[in-house]
């Protein structure tokens, strides 16, 4: 495996809206050195669109992936109060897919197989790529802008999927990507993914689990009820027990989660080939 840290986004800086909070967004490549196809993963940890769980949500995903065949890239993106809001991340994960495709041939990757995992507000930065990628401008001035930003499935992973799902309603993600407590209902209904799923939108491949307080399992359910309306692919997965944030599911007592990354990726080898997006 060949690893390429620190790959920039963007030629150039974005300011934070407090330039003390200034920051240059990059991913970390995880490239198998085979000389075969294989797709890509790229994975954006979660942290309530206020930090990066990078520790748990990011490497250790993507070393996962690259065991089951994989390119993977880990994304650390912008985002926090008094720094970036929205669109910020979305511009990020937007340009992120662009570059892993737009350097498909160059790291050997299958250009129609590029997927977009997420976890937790980082899942909702993966939903939004399935239902903005071409509403959110992520261009650079280079040759990688006339690339598709579409992903050709997505991984949710206890994702924050809507502001309106479950009687505990999950809105710090969407206060954090706002830079603000008292967001407008208008401005929450554009951000809950659900909403927006439309008939071109990526398979999804979707878990969560029951006992999750954080943010409920109905935000998983709100967004497979939303594919099946589109007679869009989707899997789904509620598993019965574990907190918000498993991860890969390192917890010997919630050990079952472990089993989500072979699955997905058996998901990801039966994209019907229609679905794809051609680069």
């Amino acid at each position: 495996m060949q690893k390429i840290e620190n790959f920039p986004l963007w030629s150039s800086l974005r300011p934070a809206l407090n330039r003390k909070n200034d920051f240059e967004p990059y991913m970390n490549c995880y490239l198998l050195d085979d000389d075969k196809i294989h797709g890509a993963v790229i994975i954006f940890p979660g942290g309530g669109y206020q930090e990066k769980m990078m520790s748990y949500e990011g490497e250790d995903v993507a070393l996962k992936f690259n065991t089951l065949g994989f390119h993977t890239f880990v994304v650390n993106y912008r985002c926090g109060r008094d720094a970036y809001l929205f669109p910020a991340p979305q511009e990020d994960a937007l340009r992120s897919i662009k570059l892993v495709r737009g350097h498909a041939e160059e790291w050997n990757i299958d250009p129609g197989q590029i997927a977009a995992a997420g976890f937790s507000a980082g899942g909702h930065l993966a939903c939004c790529t399935a239902t903005m990628f071409d509403a959110i401008r992520a261009e650079n001035g280079d040759c990688h802008d006339a690339v598709s930003a579409r992903p050709d499935a997505v991984i949710l992973c206890y994702a924050v999927v809507s502001a309106f799902a479950g009687n505990n309603r999950h809105l710090g993600s969407f206060r954090n990507l706002l830079n603000t407590d008292h967001a407008a209902e208008s401005t929450l209904h554009e951000l809950s993914c659900e909403k927006h799923v439309r008939p071109d939108s990526p398979p999804a491949f979707i878990w969560h689990t029951a006992a999750d307080q954080i943010v409920s399992w109905e935000n998983a359910i709100r967004l497979a009820e939303a594919y099946k309306k589109q007679h869009l692919t989707f899997e789904l997965h509620i598993y019965p027990y574990g907190p918000h944030g498993l991860g890969m599911g390192t917890t010997e007592e919630f050990a079952e989660v472990r089993s989500w990354p072979e699955l997905a990726a058996v998901f990801l080898r039966k994209i019907p080939i229609n679905s794809k997006q051609k680069s």
